[in-house]
């Protein structure tokens, strides 16, 4: 048997182009196939699901130092996808945005039991509620759940990676989350809140309602990125005669922002349900989401012909442990810590071949490029790690802010109502950032870095956490009760609870630059036929911070409040400046990271003989 090994790399990735300058009338585009360009000077050909092939002209390197960058077209049915995305957040956040006052307060005095306030001028400052569990309780329980919501799409990922692909993810998560909102509505009908009896379905159904979410929130992101025409760099030539560079990584950075403002668009049924609530009762509050959520089947539905949809891979993250477990076997764990080209290159093919002058393809199989995918998702992840603090500075431990509001001056708003002030606040930014901002830097020759942008969304909720620390110490100097101003039952303080607005807007600014450049990260450093899991991995920071919460929500709690701010800030102020100093190598653009033959697994080094037995299987069969 010969020694000799034969594609230890990975096969050359075609490189896709976008037309020269000499394009035809009938290749132009169909205007109506695309949407929210922002580049309309850009002469685009049109493309059918291929989208840009190898035939087409990429930058060399020193064109890609130096042309301007834009973003390729977005297509109707990646659109599809964020209205998809604002469907599942808005079923969500109408529901999770108002359970906090229901967990924790009893019903209102004279209300109509169903947890609404009383009529007239009794209710004006009274809060909703029906558990009556107290703010300990209610912590831990949202904690619990959101910890869950952000720990379970790992499960999701490796699913939809290896199994089911993404969208047959998505639409199981979708039926599960149905059954979650059916049953979230019969544990808020008043008789069974009056019996004593709500708090066992109520739970059952949010454990439900968080498989659901870990299904869908780690597929529908890739697989919107996954609909980008543009696979690698290309030259592109404006109507003005410019030579452009249309970017993949520009195209997914504008494609996740138009998909962060939809999940903020969803974020706005809070409003809704948070009045449904206190005017009618929670069994409306928690009934209209339901409904919204029906929207989902429809849309994928009608989009599902005209997505590519990339199939799961087996093995992929069978891969990945073993990639690890060869380069930590092989070269300890000081020397994981150091990483560099000596410690990554001991997993490749190409060096096993060259140092033990044979490969054993049982155990090693993989390519040399998936060893280079996996170093730099493990670079990214590095990043995630220190989201938590980010999550935790927007909107303080706990229902910390939740506490504070109810020691505020409502005058007859519902306590709830000014977080609703983070999901508008990005509604109206992310247009001006997508459309506005980030094209002007672009056209004056700087494009902002992935590191400068942690760096300000950190900044931002760091002067947050200093506005909420002043705003609590002003409500125990004024409350009737001092520092146990939450539950007073003598009064509220005489701040108003307008001043809770800066709390949600200027963290809300902040996830425009954080929470997208970490789903841009999360999606270009991941190997190509495990993005799920990786954008998990991702979402999983969000699950530290609630453990973190958890672990914590008994301090959350009268007299500390003021302190978890100030600690908070502290720590965002000092990890603004650790992103620009030790990732700056984040700033690197990536050039190619989602080619359709590699998302397929034709680039594997068993992928022919793979399909050559698939191929007898099929033949068999017939």
């Amino acid at each position: 048997m010969s020694n000799t090994i034969v594609d230890l790399q990975s096969a050359p990735i075609p490189a896709s182009a976008v037309p020269t300058n000499n394009v035809s009338a009938s290749e132009k585009h169909d205007e109506k196939d695309y949407v929210f360009n922002g580049e309309s000077d850009v002469v685009l050909g049109h493309r059918s699901s291929d989208e840009y092939q190898s035939d087409e002209l990429e930058p060399t390197d020193e064109e890609f130092a130096t042309l301007r960058k834009v973003p390729a077209p977005m297509k109707w049915a990646a659109v599809a996808m964020c209205f998809i995305e604002l469907a599942e957040r808005a079923s969500y956040y109408g529901c999770t945005k108002i359970w906090n006052n229901y967990m924790k307060n009893p019903l209102p005095v004279g209300g109509n039991g169903a947890g609404a306030v009383a009529a007239g001028a009794a209710g004006l400052n009274q809060v909703t509620g029906g558990l009556a569990m107290g703010s300990v309780s209610a912590s831990a329980v949202t904690s619990a759940f959101n910890f869950l919501t952000y720990t379970i799409p790992i499960i999701g990922g490796i699913l939809a990676d290896t199994r089911w692909g993404r969208f047959k993810t998505i639409l199981i998560g979708t039926i599960i989350g149905f059954v979650a909102h059916v049953l979230l509505c019969g544990a808020v009908v008043p008789s069974v809140i009056s019996s004593g009896n709500g708090f066992p379905p109520f739970m059952i159904s949010l454990l439900i309602l968080a498989f659901a979410a870990g299904l869908i929130k780690p597929s529908l992101g890739p697989l919107l990125c996954d609909q980008s025409p543009v696979k690698r760099p290309i030259i592109q030539i404006t109507k003005s005669g410019e030579r452009v560079i249309l970017d993949p990584q520009a195209t997914v950075s504008r494609y996740l922002n138009v998909f962060y403002m939809c999940i903020n668009i969803g974020a706005f049924m809070a409003l809704g349900t948070a009045y449904a609530a206190r005017l009618v009762g929670f069994w409306l509050a928690f009934l209209v989401p339901g409904i919204v959520y029906l929207l989902m089947p429809i849309l994928m539905f009608f989009c599902y012909k005209h997505l590519y949809k990339a199939p799961p891979q087996g093995s992929v993250t069978l891969e990945a442990i073993k990639v690890i477990k060869t380069v930590i076997g092989k070269g300890g764990l000081r020397a994981a810590f150091k990483g560099g080209d000596s410690f990554w290159n001991l997993a490749k093919p190409s060096f096993i071949q060259e140092t033990e002058g044979t490969v054993d393809r049982s155990k090693v199989f993989w390519d040399d490029t998936f060893v280079d995918e996996i170093r730099q998702s493990i670079s990214a992840c590095g990043v995630f790690l220190l989201i938590p603090i980010f999550n935790l500075s927007n909107g303080g431990i706990g229902i910390s802010e939740t506490a504070m509001s109810n020691a505020m001056v409502l005058n007859g708003i519902p306590s709830e109502i000014y977080s609703n002030a983070n999901p508008l606040t990005i509604i109206i930014a992310s247009p001006i950032f997508i459309f506005g901002i980030y094209p002007l830097c672009n056209k004056l020759g700087f494009t902002p870095r992935p590191t400068l942008k942690l760096m300000a969304g950190f900044l931002l909720v760091c002067s947050n956490m200093v506005i909420a620390a002043i705003v609590q110490w002003k409500i125990y100097q004024s409350s009737p009760c001092g520092y146990y101003a939450s539950s007073c039952k003598a009064g509220v303080s005489n701040v108003n609870l307008a001043w809770q607005l800066p709390l949600y807007i200027l963290p809300a600014l902040g996830e425009i630059l954080v929470n997208v450049t970490s789903y841009e990260l999360a999606y270009t450093r991941a190997p190509a036929r495990m993005k799920g899991l990786v954008y998990a991995i991702c979402l999983f920071s969000q699950a530290i911070s609630y453990a973190i919460q958890l672990a914590m929500s008994k301090v959350v709690d009268d007299p500390w409040l003021i302190w978890p701010y100030v600690a908070l800030a502290c720590a965002s102020f000092i990890t603004a400046f650790i992103f620009p100093t030790y990732f700056r190598h984040l700033d690197t653009p990536m050039r190619g990271f989602a080619d359709p033959d590699r998302q397929f697994g034709k680039q594997q080094p068993d992928y022919v003989k793979n399909a050559a037995e698939i191929e007898e299987g099929e033949k068999v069969k017939k």
